[in-house]
């Protein structure tokens, strides 16, 4: 009977153990589920073409960078020379990128709040940067700022000169990121608080501002990418004074012609890092903004 009782149990108990078991060893692969409309087709798509137009050349540039080892890259990177346009890039990046904040979001403003005559050819004009050869505007530049230049304005092989030719390159991305914005912004939010007795400042700076600061973020972050690795239209206006005026990539290109391709790539990574810290953390600081925005809704 006893025996039986604990044939009985052993039976009833088996299947749960040997359930059990298999659960216990089971792998979760929920994170390996393709969900969305285009499928893994479209998926393996884009990832192949993805790696074959960025992954690729970025892995290529970074081997070539440590041919010579950490020391070799350490030292490539590290020289005077090249600490010294690293320094002039980002400190000219920098300014730019600020100065495209303000005037980018003040263009950005008057395009989508005023009407004026011509506004359809100045919103146009925002654009043209993207569609124009950079080495055309450095052309441009030099005629203006040059040696002879008519409004005797002198910029030529100057900083104030880099400057002004990264401004005109980079501020379509902050108009255009902050232009958007306005255009779905709610008015009648600014209505009531201007109704309720707040001046065209404090509305401006309690309402308007912090939904427009993500896409500040984005595109100040995006100018001073672009800026970062600029060269057509700072190759005639800034003159490459070592120490003085040349900026990064006309160091890579000088590294390049006197047959230095690791130097020239371990520079290239280093701004490719920089790039990619800055986007980075630009992006995390709007993320951030967008959701304290939407808590305060």
């Amino acid at each position: 009977m006893t025996n039986s009782s604990n044939a009985g149990t052993a039976q009833a108990d088996g299947p749960g153990v040997s359930d059990a078991a298999p659960q216990g060893r089971r792998w979760n692969w929920s994170w390996l589920r393709v969900t969305g409309s285009v499928g893994p087709l479209g998926i393996a798509t884009a990832v192949l073409w993805l790696s074959i137009i960025v992954l690729l050349p970025l892995a290529a540039l970074t081997v070539t960078s440590f041919e010579d080892g950490w020391s070799g890259f350490a030292d490539a990177v590290t020289a005077p020379a090249a600490l010294d346009s690293l320094r002039i890039t980002v400190l000219v990046s920098v300014v730019v990128a600020l100065i495209n904040v303000v005037m980018g979001t003040l263009i950005a403003w008057v395009l989508v709040r005023d009407e004026f005559p011509g506004k359809g050819v100045v919103n146009a004009l925002i654009d043209l940067p993207f569609a124009l050869p950079t080495i055309v505007a450095s052309i441009v530049l030099l005629s203006l700022y040059g040696p002879q230049s008519p409004i005797d304005i002198h910029l030529n092989a100057t900083q104030p000169g880099l400057v002004v030719a990264l401004a005109f390159v980079t501020l379509p991305f902050v108009v255009r990121s902050v232009q958007p914005v306005l255009i779905e912004a709610d008015r009648e939010v600014e209505q009531a608080a201007l109704s309720l007795g707040a001046n065209n400042w404090t509305t401006f700076r309690r309402i308007v501002l912090p939904a427009l600061t993500p896409a500040i973020i984005s595109g100040g972050g995006l100018a001073f990418a672009r800026a970062i690795g600029e060269y057509g239209s700072v190759v005639l206006i800034g003159g490459a004074i070592p120490r003085e005026t040349e900026m990064a990539s006309q160091y890579i290109q000088k590294q390049i012609e006197i047959d230095r391709p690791v130097n020239a790539a371990a520079v290239s990574v280093a701004l490719l890092a920089i790039s990619f810290a800055t986007l980075l953390v630009l992006r995390l600081l709007a993320e951030r903004s967008a959701r304290k925005e939407q808590s305060t809704r």
